[in-house]
């Protein structure tokens, strides 16, 4: 049996491959949950046409179909536990540290003292967790529009998230609409939303990052995930957001990580700061003596903060104006 996902629809089908045939089904699993029990499972994500991402399963462990997205949890054979939404990965519990760890700690450390974090979507809780790591933080907002997302996280991904530390506040809520409002500025924001369909479209527009410096102090710094360069049809969404970032922001840039479940590997991250340059000579003076915070990390470092936004040049063209 092949469950088949895709990157540029909301659509989501299911695939069920037989030496007789094969049968296409849309939506939920219902009628042919038993055939988990009798034949080999694989996952399959395409982001173009026939090419995309294989995952060997062994079950399903989590389906809920919300009033805004299919949210699925898999135990596979070789990544753990697996987070789908409409059908696209979301992560596992063997690669989640390097998305998390690297849409986190570039704002984080190029902040100087950030206290008062939001962040915009991130419901499995890994970005709320790399956020509370750092000492200067007193309170955390995570703005998740869909309670399934951590109720999948809560039973299905215990290392993932962090969500009883009481400087957590999780609200059921839309996040673009909760930007809007925003009464007491925030020091960092991080949007971790998932691709530019169904209720994240809307944090791929201009007007949600206006909202997003209107909601930062006056020395705030933002970093928001971008899709991946090597995925033409991401490329309208990402030339939105940095073209807006670098309108908006006196300080914008691309900054890439390399996750093996996302399509193609190569994933690109935004930072857009007030005042703070993420390469001042401060910022890697902080990171580098935040040993309390780095041993406890598998990824991210000073020499791959600084790395990481050297582009290669098919890369800078995407952005290009």
């Amino acid at each position: 049996m092949t469950l088949t996902g895709s990157r540029t629809t909301r659509e989501r089908c299911q695939v069920i491959e037989s030496e007789s045939g094969t049968l296409t089904l849309t939506g939920l699993f219902t009628f042919h949950f038993s055939l988990f029990l009798i034949m080999p499972l694989q996952y399959n994500e395409y982001y173009n046409e026939k090419t995309g991402l294989t995952i060997g399963l062994n079950k399903l462990l989590f389906s809920r179909q919300t009033d805004y997205q299919l949210v699925e949890v898999y135990e596979t054979d070789t990544w753990g536990n697996l987070m789908t939404i409409d059908g696209m990965v979301m992560l596992s519990e063997k690669d989640e540290f390097v998305y998390h760890e690297m849409l986190t700690h570039v704002a984080m450390f190029t902040h100087p003292k950030p206290k008062r974090v939001l962040i915009i979507g991130g419901g499995d809780g890994g970005t709320a967790r790399e956020v509370m790591k750092h000492e200067s933080v007193e309170q955390v907002d995570m703005v998740e529009i869909d309670k399934a997302v951590v109720e999948a996280s809560r039973l299905h991904f215990p290392g993932v998230g962090d969500f009883d530390n009481p400087k957590l506040n999780v609200l059921f809520e839309d996040g673009i609409a909760f930007v809007k409002n925003v009464k007491v500025p925030y020091d960092v924001i991080i949007i971790d939303g998932s691709d530019p369909v169904g209720p994240a479209e809307g944090l791929f527009e201009k007007d949600f990052y206006q909202f997003c410096i209107e909601a930062l102090t006056e020395n705030g710094v933002l970093t928001a995930q971008t899709e991946s360069p090597w995925v033409e049809s991401y490329y309208p969404s990402m030339r939105k957001i940095f073209h807006a970032l670098e309108d908006l922001f006196p300080l914008s840039g691309m900054y890439l990580s390399y996750i093996p479940l996302y399509p193609a590997g190569m994933w690109s991250m935004a930072c857009a700061s007030k005042s703070f340059h993420p390469l001042h000579g401060d910022v890697i003076e902080r990171i580098n003596e935040a040993n309390q915070i780095l041993d406890g990390l598998r990824y991210y470092n000073s020499e791959v903060h600084t790395g990481s936004f050297a582009l290669p040049n098919f890369v800078k063209t995407i952005i290009e104006r």
